[in-house]
C-alpha cells in the first residue's frame, strides 16, 4: 500500500507539475501543443517537461526582478501555441521545433494590490470596493435575482470555487468572466448576460447523450432505447447495475466468442445465431444489441481477439453481415463496432493508428464495407482510439465522408463507452449518440456551441432525426421468455461446427469402451469466453469431464486436476499416475480469463508453464490428446511434437462441453477452419516490431502484409496456416472458372465426400494478382463457402468472383483498380496448400495517367505516352549526328536523374528546355 501511495503522490506531483509549467497535448503524439503558464499565489517559477514520440517538450516561467522569462522547447514535428503569462500584450503566439525564450516586463501593477482568486474567501473580496463591485456586476449577469450577501457570517467565508459546486450546469464562460475579473475589474463592464435558455434546443441535445449507462433519454416522439452487449451473448444488466456496467448480469446463452465462429466458415450458422440473439433481447427488454465485433485481427496478442472474427477482411464481414441479418431479423438493432482500426488494447483511450491509405481500404475498413453494404446495421459504434491523430469518434472523414457519403449508412452513430474527447467536434463529425449518460455535461457542450455559432443548430436536428429513425426501426415486440434449452442446443451445435481438428495421429476419434483419463482443470471449471464488457451470465454450462463420461460411460473415464492456481508437483504426479492407468490422455489447457480480455494485451503466446509440463510428462506415459481453450493463438512448439492429437476449441461458449465430446467421440466430425494464422514464434509475425506501439502511437509498417497475406507471400512457414483444418473423412475437388465480365468471374467447386463418415468441407477459394505497380500478397481469399455432404454425396457449388476480388487500392485515384492481365482462381485447403488453380485474363481498368507538372519527376514526363515523344523531340531537335549518338550510348545516365523534379532537370547545362516549352508540354498532358 506505501509504494501504491508513493505511486499516486508522484503522479499527482507530475501532473501539477505539467500544470503549472502549462503543458497540454491537443492530438496524439504531442504533434499538437499549447503552453499556457499558469502563474500566481506565491510561485516564483515553475518548469516540466515531458518524452514524447517526436522528442522533448518542455515549458518553464521565472519571475525576477519584475521581469517574465518563459522557456519553451518544441519538439521536431510538432507545432505549439505558447500563451505568454502577465504578458502586458496579451500575446498568444504560434512557434514551430525548436528553443523559443520571451523575456518582459511585468505590468506596473504587478502585486501591488491584493491577489485575489477564485479560492478568496466572499468577504475579503468585498474588503475592496472596486472588486466586489466588479464581482457582483458577474455575479448578476450569470445568476440574476439571486444576491450574495459578503457581509453574512456564511456566505462570507465561501469562496468562488465553493460556490461553483452548488451549480448543477454553470453557463458556459461564467467561470471565464470570473477569473477574468478577478485579474481586471474592469473586465466586468463587458460582460453581457447569457442568452435566455432555448429549451427546444436543450431538449434535442439532451436526447444525444444517454439517461445512464445502457439507455437513452426520451421525448414525447421519441422512446427511450436500451442498449446493451454483446457479439456473443446478451449482457443486460438488472436494475441498479453499477456505475461501470462491468458486473453481474442477467442469465443469457453464452454462445461462441467470434474467435470460434469464425472458424466455422458458415454464414448460415451465425445468421442462426444472430436470431436466437434477438430473440434474447426480446425477453430481455434490449433495444440495440452491441456487435459485432469486426476488427481485423494484426496481432495475436491483441487481448480483445476473442471477440474478434479473423486476419481476413472477406471471412470478418461475410460473417459480420450474417449475425446482422439474424438480430436485426428479429426487430432488434445491431452496433457494428468498433470504426475503426481498433486492433490493440494497450493505450486504445489514446493511441493514434498511423496507417496508409491502402492498408486502411484493402484490410481495416473492407470489413466494415461489407457489413454496411449488404446487411444495413441499425448503428455503427466508433471505437476509442485515433487514426492518423483524429480520434475516431470526432473523425469527420471517418463518420461521414467513408461511412455515409461513400459507403450509404444511413443509420445512427454511437460512440463506444466513455470515447468521446470533445462533444462539440465528435456531433460535427458525425457521432449522434454519446453514450453513457454524463450529467448533462454533453447537453451543455452542444447549447452552448450553438449560441456561440461554433455548431450548426441543423447538426443537433440531425442527430436527433437519426435516434428517432432507430426508434422506429426497432420493432421488436417484447417476449415472454426464450426457448433456453433450444438456446443451449444451438450454443453446443455451433461450438463443435467451430473447433478445429489440428493435429491427429489416429487416436482420434476415440472408440467406445477406450479407457480415457481427462486430466486439467478446465475439465471440470472450463475456459468458455474472455472477460470484459462481453461477458456473459450463462443460462448453464456444460463440463468436458461429464460429458465425455456421459458419451463414453462413467466407468470409462478417470480425472486429475493436473494444475492449480499454483505450482503442486503432487498434482503433476497425481496426473501421470492417472493417465498411466488408463489408455489415453485427453489434457485440458488454455488461457483463464486473466489472461484474455478487454483492457489489456497479453506479452507472449505461449501457454502458462504447469500446463506445458503437464503435457510433457503425460506424453511420457500415454498418447496424449490436447484440447485446447484460449482466445487468441497460443504457440505450441514447446509441446506439440508429444500431442498424438490436437484440438483447438477456442472460447466455445457454455455448449464447449458436450462439443467437446461430441468431437472427440466422432459424434460430430470436425469441420473448422483456421480463420487466423497459427505462426511458430511471436517473432514472426508481421507486426512483431510495430505492436503495441509507443508513446502513443502504433505505426502499421507491415502494411496489408498482415496474417496469411504476410506468411504466404514470404514463403515463411509456420506452425498451421489459415484455412487448415483436419476431418474424420476425406474430399475430393474440382475447380472451374468463367470469365463473366472485363473484372469478374465465377469460380464452380465440386466436392465429393469419398470418406466413410458424414461431414462438412470449407470451399476456399483464392485469387492471385496479375502484375502491378504495386506490391500485391501471393494470394488473398475471394470466395467461400461450407458444404454438408454424407458418404459418396457430391455437389458443385457456385462463388461469384466481383471487381473487388481482384482490385486493390489505387492511392493516385483515390479508388479502386484492376489491372489487366492474367490472375490465377486457385482452390486452397488452406492459405498456403493451393490443390487447383484457373488462369484467367481480365481486361481490368486503364489506370489514370496524372496531369504532369514541373514537379513531375523526370520519369513521369518521359513515361507520359503523350508527352513522352514529344519532350524527346523537343531535346533532340538541332542535335548533330554526334550528339544523338552519344545520347544513345549514354542513355542509362537517365536513371540518375529520373527522380527529379523536371524544373530542376531543365536546368542543366545542355539540357534546352526552356519555361514556356515544358508548358506548353504539360497542357498536352491532360488531353
Amino acid at each position: 500500500m506505501t509504494s501504491l501511495n508513493h505511486y499516486a503522490l508522484g503522479a499527482v506531483a507530475s501532473w501539477l507539475y505539467e500544470a503549472v509549467a502549462g503543458l497540454q497535448r491537443l492530438a496524439p503524439g504531442w504533434s499538437r501543443i499549447r503552453i499556457a503558464p499558469h502563474v500566481g499565489g506565491e510561485l516564483t517559477h515553475a518548469r516540466a517537461e515531458h518524452t514524447t514520440v517526436l522528442g522533448t517538450v518542455a515549458a518553464g516561467w521565472r519571475i525576477e526582478d519584475r521581469t517574465m522569462h518563459v522557456e519553451v522547447t518544441v519538439p521536431a514535428g510538432a507545432q505549439a501555441e505558447v500563451v505568454l503569462p502577465l504578458d502586458p500584450e496579451g500575446r498568444s503566439i504560434q512557434v514551430g521545433p525548436g528553443e523559443h525564450q520571451w523575456d518582459y516586463e511585468l505590468p506596473a501593477d504587478y502585486g501591488i494590490h491584493p491577489a485575489f482568486s477564485m479560492d478568496t474567501p466572499l468577504a475579503e473580496l468585498a474588503t475592496d470596493a472596486t472588486m466586489w463591485t466588479a464581482i457582483q456586476k458577474v455575479l448578476a449577469a450569470y445568476l440574476p435575482g439571486i444576491p450574495i450577501d459578503a457581509n453574512d457570517p456564511q456566505a462570507g467565508t465561501i469562496s468562488l470555487n465553493l460556490m461553483f459546486q452548488f451549480i448543477p450546469h454553470p453557463p458556459h464562460g461564467f467561470r471565464e468572466d470570473l477569473e477574468a475579473t478577478l485579474a481586471d475589474p474592469e473586465h466586468a463592464d463587458a460582460v453581457r448576460p447569457p442568452a435566455a435558455p432555448d429549451s427546444e434546443l436543450a431538449e434535442m441535445a439532451e436526447l444525444l447523450s444517454g439517461k445512464d449507462f445502457w439507455s437513452t433519454h426520451a421525448s414525447a416522439d421519441i422512446r427511450s432505447l436500451v442498449l446493451t452487449d454483446g457479439p456473443h451473448g446478451v449482457r443486460r444488466q438488472a436494475e441498479g447495475a453499477d456505475h461501470l456496467g462491468i458486473m453481474d448480469s442477467l442469465p443469457a446463452t453464452c454462445f461462441p466468442t467470434g474467435a470460434a465462429t469464425a472458424c466455422s466458415f458458415d454464414t448460415g450458422l451465425l445468421e442462426e445465431i444472430g436470431r436466437a440473439l434477438g430473440e434474447e433481447c426480446r425477453t430481455l427488454g434490449v433495444d440495440v444489441l452491441l456487435g459485432p465485433g469486426i476488427n481485423i485481427k494484426r496481432s495475436p496478442l491483441g487481448g480483445r481477439n476473442f471477440e474478434y472474427f479473423s486476419e481476413d477482411p472477406l471471412l470478418a464481414g461475410a460473417l459480420g453481415a450474417a449475425w446482422v441479418r439474424g438480430v436485426q431479423g428479429t426487430g432488434v438493432g445491431t452496433s457494428l463496432k468498433h470504426f475503426a482500426v481498433n486492433n490493440q488494447e494497450t493505450a486504445r483511450m489514446s493511441i493514434s493508428a498511423e496507417v496508409d491509405e491502402r492498408t486502411l481500404r484493402e484490410l481495416y475498413l473492407a470489413a466494415f464495407e461489407i457489413v454496411v453494404t449488404q446487411a444495413q446495421p441499425t448503428t455503427v459504434m466508433s471505437s476509442y482510439n485515433a487514426i492518423n491523430g483524429v480520434f475516431s469518434s470526432e473523425n469527420h472523414r471517418l463518420l461521414t465522408g467513408i461511412l455515409r457519403e461513400e459507403w450509404g449508412f444511413d443509420g445512427l452513430v454511437v460512440s463506444d463507452w466513455g470515447a468521446v474527447k470533445d462533444r462539440v467536434e465528435a456531433l460535427r463529425a458525425g457521432l449522434d449518440l454519446d453514450m453513457p449518460g454524463n450529467d448533462g455535461a454533453s447537453t451543455q457542450a452542444i447549447v452552448d456551441a450553438v449560441h456561440e455559432g461554433r455548431l450548426d443548430r441543423e447538426a443537433v436536428e440531425i442527430g436527433v432525426e437519426r435516434l428517432r429513425r432507430l426508434a422506429q426501426r426497432i420493432t421488436a415486440t417484447p417476449k415472454a421468455d426464450f426457448d433456453i434449452e433450444a438456446h443451449h442446443a444451438l450454443a453446443r451445435r455451433a461450438a463443435a461446427e467451430s473447433m478445429v481438428l489440428l493435429h491427429n495421429d489416429g487416436v482420434l476419434p476415440l472408440e467406445a469402451g477406450t479407457h480415457v483419463a481427462v486430466i486439467g482443470e478446465f475439465a471440470i471449471h472450463p475456459q468458455f469466453q474472455g472477460s470484459g464488457s462481453s461477458r456473459v451470465n450463462p443460462t448453464r454450462v456444460d463440463t468436458p469431464l461429464e460429458a465425455l463420461r456421459t458419451a463414453l460411460g462413467a466407468d470409462n473415464v478417470s480425472f486429475a486436476p493436473g494444475y492449480g492456481t499454483s505450482a503442486n508437483t503432487d498434482l503433476l504426479s497425481e496426473a501421470v499416475a492417472t493417465a498411466r492407468a488408463a489408455e489415453v490422455a485427453v489434457v485440458f489447457v488454455g488461457l483463464d480469463t486473466s489472461e484474455q480480455s478487454e483492457g489489456f494485451d497479453r506479452t507472449d503466446l505461449r501457454l502458462p508453464a504447469d500446463q506445458i509440463a503437464l503435457i510433457r510428462a503425460v506424453a511420457e506415459v500415454r498418447p496424449v490428446v490436447v484440447v485446447l481453450s484460449n482466445g487468441g493463438v497460443v504457440t505450441m512448439e514447446e509441446w506439440h511434437d508429444q500431442a498424438s492429437a490436437i484440438l483447438e476449441t477456442w472460447t466455445a461458449g457454455q455448449g464447449a462441453g458436450m462439443a467437446v465430446a461430441d468431437i472427440l467421440t466422432g459424434a460430430v466430425n470436425p469441420s473448422g477452419r483456421l480463420a487466423e494464422t497459427i505462426p511458430l514464434a511471436l517473432e514472426d509475425t508481421p507486426s512483431f516490431l510495430n505492436f503495441p506501439g509507443e508513446h502513443d502511437v502504433t505505426r502499421y509498417g507491415e502494411g496489408v502484409f498482415v496474417g496469411y497475406r504476410y506468411y504466404s507471400t514470404l514463403g515463411r512457414p509456420v506452425r498451421y496456416p489459415f484455412g487448415y483444418g483436419l476431418s474424420y473423412t476425406t474430399f475430393d475437388r474440382s475447380l472451374q472458372v468463367t470469365v463473366t465480365g472485363p473484372d469478374t468471374a465465377l469460380a464452380r467447386v465440386t466436392v465429393t465426400n469419398t470418406g466413410e463418415r458424414t461431414g462438412s468441407d470449407v470451399v476456399q477459394v483464392y485469387v492471385a494478382p496479375a502484375p502491378s505497380a504495386v506490391r500485391r500478397p501471393v494470394r488473398e481469399l475471394a470466395g467461400f463457402t461450407k458444404v454438408h455432404l454424407g458418404p459418396g454425396e457430391s455437389t458443385t457449388v457456385e462463388l461469384p468472383l466481383e471487381r473487388r476480388r481482384f482490385a486493390h487500392w489505387d492511392v493516385n485515384s483515390n479508388g479502386w483498380l484492376v489491372d489487366p492481365g492474367r490472375y490465377a482462381v486457385e482452390l486452397g485447403i488452406s492459405a498456403d496448400q493451393i490443390i487447383a488453380a484457373k488462369e484467367i485474363e481480365l481486361e481490368g481498368d486503364t489506370a489514370p495517367i496524372p496531369a504532369l507538372t514541373l514537379e513531375s519527376s523526370v520519369k513521369d514526363w518521359f513515361e507520359h505516352p503523350v508527352v513522352g515523344p514529344l519532350l524527346q523531340e523537343a531535346m533532340t531537335a538541332g542535335a548533330t549526328p554526334e550528339q544523338l549518338a552519344a545520347a544513345e550510348e549514354n542513355a542509362h545516365l537517365l536513371q540518375m536523374v529520373e527522380t527529379m523534379p523536371m524544373a530542376q532537370f531543365a536546368q542543366f547545362p545542355g539540357v534546352n528546355l526552356s519555361g514556356d516549352t515544358l508548358n506548353r508540354l504539360a497542357a498536352r498532358s491532360t488531353e
